[in-house]
């Protein structure tokens, strides 16, 4: 997920991720447990709501709500459990045999069966599509056919229907890690009426979720989506009503929270960090989060080709120094691009994340040294990055005598929308979170050529190699020495800087009766609940 995890026998660190305001057994006590009422979001613009698209956090925090696919995953530790899928099983790891529970049906009446499954799959696989999830069918067989502009097959031939109720999913190579990726919304299924007009549908949803929606987008607005009433699930909707309020600023949003016109905030403004700590205390939920920051570089762009140009950029920083500055020490600086919450993470594996100075000059000068003109670092705006930024412009030019400049203006879907056609003109900030409990959830999806979340357009044959050969692998246990030796290749080519990790830090009004966090899907809206409603 961009801007924003699975696990078989994959184990992320185990973290409570279950607030409460008046209870703490840890329980979910939300099943079967509708509060009512209207719970008030906090949300940026999202860039799209059609699950084949949308794979930035705005998008997806509201996509989870409205669809549900074959697996979820357990707020606390991460591990895949059966959703919609009845069982996903298979004897080589390379052909699974999907089955189905029965009566769930979309928003519109549609019954949510193999068809539905196989549909929402082709239809992203499908190159002149161009859909963001693409990437995501790579494994399935077939997709070579399907992809690009000219494809010569329509379908994946990996899909096949047994009945109204099973399908099965032939990989093009075996992997382990196949019943936990797909959890990603990327997998969720789709109506036949909402690929029959997809722009409609990415403006009024046809869900198979506990949420529809209650109208349609109104863009830079809200979204507001009612419990159905026709989902099947234990797990019913808690409040009546989701309403996403969208702000262009983050610094909007807290204000519309400290003035009581939200009831949850999942991001806080830098700068207003220890205020909001102060103000709200316990209301505040935190924890050790697994979203990484980085600022990547246009590898297309011939300044940034030589590795050692990268290097020194790295090695000129003081990490640390900018999360005490600006964030008040509360992220933990990158050692690697893995979280440190999931197995297979390393401390002290990046050569270069550690600021020197002098190293960096030389690195510098042996490539060749800047070419005088002013860098560019670009940002998304609203979202509170300019401050972090701006430390980086000013460690750079300390360090290395490169002026800088700042670019601010875009909102997240247009400054999306620049990363994947490749025109940035400078390092760039984003922000990664796992989409499902497997390392290489970190990897391919950032670095792997060709993919779509891949806004540096590194390109490394050996890496994408090591990759295929950790899908490879009998388990994920055994999967793990290949992905730690891709990211041996990451940060010794550095195609990004690695920034720091996440904590979490959100915010939930003196309204909200039980605060839910999940460790991979984020804030799960759909379980909070309300007093005095």
């Amino acid at each position: 997920m961009r801007g924003k995890t699975l696990k078989v026998a994959v184990a992320a660190t185990a973290i409570a991720l279950f607030a409460t305001a008046c209870s703490s057994d840890g329980e979910d006590t939300t099943e079967n447990n509708n509060s009512g009422g209207t719970l008030r979001i906090y949300a940026s613009e999202p860039a799209f709501l059609l699950p084949s698209a949308g794979d930035d956090e705005p998008s997806i925090l509201v996509i989870r709500q409205l669809y549900r696919g074959l697996v979820k995953y357990n707020a606390e530790t991460g591990e895949p459990e059966n959703d919609l899928a009845e069982s996903i099983e298979s004897e080589d790891n390379k052909t699974w045999t999907v089955t189905l529970k029965d009566g769930y049906t979309f928003d519109n009446g549609e019954p949510v069966n193999a068809d539905a499954f196989i549909r929402a799959w082709n239809y992203t696989a499908y190159g002149p599509n161009a859909q963001n999830n693409a990437y995501f069918m790579k494994r399935i067989a077939g997709i070579d056919e399907v992809s690009g502009e000219e494809p010569a097959a329509e379908e994946l031939s990996g899909l096949q229907q047994v009945d109204d109720l099973t399908f099965t999913v032939e990989l093009k190579e075996p992997f382990a890690g196949f019943p936990a990726i797909v959890g990603y919304s990327g997998f969720f299924p789709m109506a036949e009426a909402c690929l029959a007009d997809t722009d409609a549908c990415n403006e009024t949803p046809i869900g198979n979720g506990p949420y529809k929606i209650d109208g349609s987008w109104e863009h830079d607005q809200r979204i507001q989506l009612a419990r159905s009433e026709t989902w099947a699930g234990e797990e019913k909707g808690a409040a009546d009503v989701l309403d996403y309020k969208i702000y262009a600023d983050v610094d909007a949003g807290y204000a519309a929270f400290q003035s009581g016109e939200l009831d949850v905030m999942y991001t806080i403004p830098p700068a207003r960090y220890q205020e909001a700590k102060q103000q709200y205390g316990d209301r505040m939920y935190e924890a050790p989060g697994d979203s990484f920051t980085y600022v990547g570089f246009p590898t297309y762009d011939e300044r940034f080709a030589d590795k050692r140009v990268r290097q020194a950029f790295s090695l000129a920083l003081d990490r640390q120094g900018i999360i005490d500055a600006v964030f008040d020490g509360r992220f933990t600086p990158a050692e690697g691009v893995v979280a440190p919450t999931f197995d297979g993470y390393r401390p002290g594996v990046c050569e270069y994340c550690t600021q020197d100075v002098e190293r960096a000059k030389e690195l510098l000068e042996d490539a060749g040294g800047w070419d005088g003109e002013p860098l560019v670092l670009w940002a998304n705006a609203g979202a509170g990055h300019e401050q972090w930024l701006q430390a980086v412009g000013d460690q750079l030019k300390a360090a290395l005598g490169i002026d800088y400049e700042l670019k601010v203006n875009l909102q997240f879907p247009e400054y999306l929308a620049t990363a994947d056609e490749k025109e940035f003109t400078g390092p760039f900030r984003l922000g990664w979170g796992p989409d499902y409990p497997v390392v290489e959830t970190y990897l391919y999806p950032l670095y792997g050529s060709g993919s779509d979340s891949n806004s540096s357009g590194y390109n490394n044959p050996d890496f994408d190699a090591l990759i295929a050969q950790g899908d490879a692998a009998a388990d994920l246990e055994a999967a793990i020495p290949f992905y730690n030796q891709a990211e041996d290749i990451i940060v010794e080519d550095m195609p990004v800087i690695p920034m720091w990790f996440s904590k979490i830090a959100a915010l939930y009004g003196e309204n909200v009766d039980e605060f839910h966090w999940n460790k991979i899907s984020d804030a799960e809206y759909g379980k909070i609940t309300l007093k005095n409603s």
